[in-house]
Formats: C-alpha cells, sequence, structure tokens
C-alpha cells in the first residue's frame, strides 16, 4: 500500500465521520465540528496529491490549503456567532427547535 493511498483512506474516514456528524446531530456545535472535520479532509486530500503527485515548484497545495484553513476559520466564527445568537433567542442549540427565525 502506497502512502498515497494510505492518506486518502485516512482522508475519507475523516470526511465521512464528519458527514455523519452533520447529518446525525441535532446540535448547532456539534455540526460545525463535522463540517470542520470535512474540511479538513479536504486540507489531507490538498497535501497528500502535493506531495505524492508530480513535482510542483509553485507549492499550489500548501497554498491551496492555506486558504481553505482562512476560510475555515472564518466560516466557524460566523457560525459560532449566528448560534449564540439563536442561542440568545431560543435558550438552545437543539436545531430540530429551530422552526423560525423571523424575530
Amino acid at each position: 500500500m502506497t502512502p498515497l493511498s494510505l492518506l486518502l483512506i485516512v482522508s475519507s474516514l475523516w470526511f465521512t465521520l464528519g458527514l455523519f456528524a452533520v447529518l446525525t446531530r441535532r446540535n448547532a456545535i456539534l455540526i460545525l465540528v463535522g463540517i470542520e472535520l470535512m474540511l479538513n479532509a479536504a486540507n489531507l486530500n490538498f497535501i497528500a496529491f502535493w506531495r505524492y503527485g508530480p513535482p510542483d515548484p509553485d507549492f499550489t497545495g500548501p497554498l491551496f490549503v492555506l486558504f481553505s484553513i482562512a476560510i475555515a476559520a472564518a466560516e466557524a466564527a460566523v457560525g459560532l456567532a449566528i448560534i449564540l445568537m439563536v442561542f440568545r433567542h431560543t435558550r438552545s442549540t437543539d436545531l430540530n427547535r429551530l422552526d423560525s427565525l423571523h424575530g
């Protein structure tokens, strides 16, 4: 088994775990954790293909990961801010209890 295939297996397991968390959880914070797991799996794929692919002197793999991490940080900050506002309004982070978002 090559190192690339091993990294792809680990990445697919991370992505599957994140997708399972997003689809089965009702808590909004745990759903955000699942989304972050899926983004980290994609980052691992970028690095694995950059490292074990054809030589690339431009470092495109790490640059994609750097932008992806920046986007993930912004997504987490906005997502947590929305969850805090919803929690202040409903006193719960359970997504099944949110039937409307009108004020």
